[in-house]
């Protein structure tokens, strides 16, 4: 049994633009194609050309909005660095939801919330493909109000990240 049915059938040109196994797809309403393999997520137009690819643990967060049929999808990014953000329009997006939910879900190995003050703090966040084996890369997520500048934060911050790793035997 399939665990994710593959969509409607991809153009010659989009298909070979995209490595590895399909295991979902969605047309966009500009004629392109989001399609989401074992390892990445990818964005490719009509002519064939990849717009963009991203690993599964590169997703930040993906969101649907039902009344606009609009997937957008984040990347993760260095601290300080604004937040990439990639919108498709779709049709009918199928299983990519369900594959896009699953497989971001899945690269989370672990997240550790550390409060600084009155509910305020951050998460140190482990990614790896959700596919296994690569190495964990790490993220901090700091709540608004939170300057991750300050020497006592970023002490607390290395503090966490050292306890995270020794967690997962790293």
């Amino acid at each position: 049994m399939r665990l994710f049915r593959t969509g409607p059938e991809l153009p010659p040109a989009v298909r070979s633009s995209v490595r590895g196994k399909v295991l979902a797809a969605a047309e966009g309403e500009d004629g392109g194609w989001v399609v989401g393999t074992r390892d990445a997520v990818h964005a490719v137009d009509a002519d064939g050309a990849v717009t963009m690819t991203l690993r599964w643990e590169q997703v930040h967060r993906a969101d649907w909005d039902v009344e606009t049929s609009t997937l957008q999808v984040e990347q993760v990014e260095e601290y300080g660095r604004p937040l990439s953000a990639y919108s498709f329009v779709l049709g009918e997006p199928g299983a990519l939801l369900e594959l896009v939910r699953e497989r971001v879900t899945a690269s989370v190995v672990l997240q550790r919330r550390t409060e600084i003050e009155r509910r305020r703090g951050f998460s140190v966040i482990g990614r790896r493909g959700p596919a296994g084996g690569g190495e964990v890369t790490w993220a901090y997520e700091f709540d608004k109000g939170v300057d991750p500048d300050d020497p006592a934060v970023m002490a607390r911050a290395e503090a966490a990240l050292r306890d995270a790793k020794e967690s997962l035997g790293l």
